[in-house]
């Protein structure tokens, strides 16, 4: 970590930009006196942060959404206490220009699938809350009668029912959960961190350049590992009301998939310097967003995330912006008591549920049966 520190220390972000918007996104918001010293300490070049992000899931999707929360809280305190000449805090990146409602549109309670039903388009943190009452009062009996339960079911109500749209009601729901322990909450959504990425946009835009560059690293990483993302020509999207559509160059013109926007290259340049919160970054440029407007030094993510994030190395050092320690998450098994039991009457304990499934079936084999056995060829 501390090479990563005297690394951001070189590449310096504007911290006016970057607090004055996280005052403007807290401005109304319950008093949270450790939220708001972590955005006053944000205004030092001695503090910097320590990274989760995930999409706006509803009602948080996902249990690991909240383990990887509660990682980043955990190593911003360590780091605050092994470097005590800097101050570490954590920050929950909100992915909410997504739109694959698919994904986050639904959750499992149960073993049953229950699904927003909504026909809306485009980023799903932009999306109104409307239906979402109706799938509140669907796991209100089910929830209640569990410890906290009452408390939960008033959290989802409170955050979502009085939002108006899936990232402002994610954003209410992670403060009430994590704000005394400090967590800032970030939506990037806004223009004037977009404005910070408008060389980098016009690369992507006009030249290609990032998908130059994650290729070929791509190329040289493919020899010994899986490929987890795979950049386009342009790896940007036009986000506007409820579309948010790829843009695809066609000859002299710039098309957004599925409408029938077009502009010239002329329009576009025009376009994304009078609106660059009109443009959204897919996942090759999503994680150089994020570093270029966030003083950074570690991200904190799962296998599949931390795997591409190395495709981007490259990306990163071609402007000149530091990359980050990559953590992966802690990851956690909830045992039911029932499957405590059963393991136990089979002569299995805990440590043994990690094993793998044959090696275990050989085990058991090995353990109860009266028969030599023997499967090599003769």
């Amino acid at each position: 970590m501390g090479k990563a520190i005297e690394a951001r220390k070189q590449s310096p972000v504007d911290r006016s930009v970057l607090t004055g918007a996280l005052l403007e996104q807290y401005a109304g918001m319950p008093s949270a006196p450790e939220v708001l010293a972590n955005i006053e300490k944000l205004k030092a070049d001695t503090t910097f942060t320590i990274v989760t992000a995930h999409q706006p899931a509803i009602f948080t999707g996902h249990l690991y959404f909240i383990y990887k929360i509660l990682h980043t809280i955990r190593l911003a305190n360590d780091l605050s206490r092994r470097y005590p000449g800097y101050h570490f805090v954590p920050v929950f990146y909100m992915g909410s220009e997504d739109a694959d409602l698919d994904e986050l549109g639904n959750i499992h309670l149960g073993g049953e699938k229950l699904v927003w039903d909504t026909k809306q388009t485009g980023a799903v943190g932009r999306m109104k809350t409307k239906g979402l009452d109706r799938l509140i009062f669907r796991i209100e009996g089910e929830l209640s009668v569990q410890p906290f339960g009452k408390e939960l079911i008033a959290m989802l109500r409170e955050a979502y029912l009085e939002s108006p749209d899936i990232q402002t009601a994610t954003f209410r729901l992670l403060h009430r959960l994590f704000a005394e322990w400090g967590l800032i909450v970030l939506i990037a959504d806004r223009p004037s961190f977009k404005r910070l990425m408008i060389p980098v946009f016009e690369d992507d835009l006009f030249y290609n350049k990032p998908s130059e560059i994650v290729n070929r690293t791509i190329e040289q990483l493919s020899v010994h590992y899986k490929v987890q993302a795979n950049p386009r020509a342009i790896n940007l999207f036009y986000l506007k009301d409820d579309i948010r559509g790829r843009i695809e160059q066609d000859g002299d013109y710039y098309l957004v998939h599925t409408t029938d926007l077009r502009f010239t290259k002329e329009q576009l340049a025009e376009e994304l310097h009078r609106y660059p919160e009109r443009f959204s970054p897919n996942v090759i440029l999503r994680g150089l967003f994020q570093e270029r407007i966030l003083p950074n030094i570690a991200f904190i993510g799962g296998g599949g995330e931390t795997a591409y994030w190395l495709e981007l190395k490259s990306l990163f050092d071609h402007y000149q912006t530091p990359f980050p320690v990559l953590v992966l998450r802690n990851s956690f098994m909830l045992v039911e008591p029932q499957w405590k039991e059963k393991a136990e009457r089979m002569g299995f304990g805990l440590a043994d549920l990690f094993r793998p499934e044959e090696e275990l079936m050989n085990l058991l084999v090995k353990r109860d049966s009266q028969q030599i056995l023997n499967l090599g060829k003769r």
